[in-house]
């Protein structure tokens, strides 16, 4: 299974950019979406900017990551 994750650009230099992904940084490409500006928030897939979001879609998809890894870490008590 492949997912595009939100993050918002905080360094961006031509297309080029380094990106917070709840608060994991990574170094991006911006070349399919060059209308990008710093401080916005893409979706990151296979290292490049494939489309923007506005805020609260960002905020609705960290929840969810955010949902399944404490999931995961009550399944790992509880089998642990």
């Amino acid at each position: 299974m492949c997912l595009a994750v939100p993050a918002r650009i905080v360094e961006l230099e031509d297309d080029n950019a380094v990106v917070d992904a709840m608060g994991n940084r990574y170094s991006i490409r911006t070349t399919l979406t060059p209308e990008v500006v710093l401080g916005d928030i893409v979706l990151v897939h296979a290292g490049f900017a494939i489309a923007t979001l506005d805020e609260e879609e960002a905020k609705e998809t960290w929840a969810l990551f955010a949902e399944l890894e404490q999931f995961k870490n009550t399944q790992d008590k509880l089998s642990g």
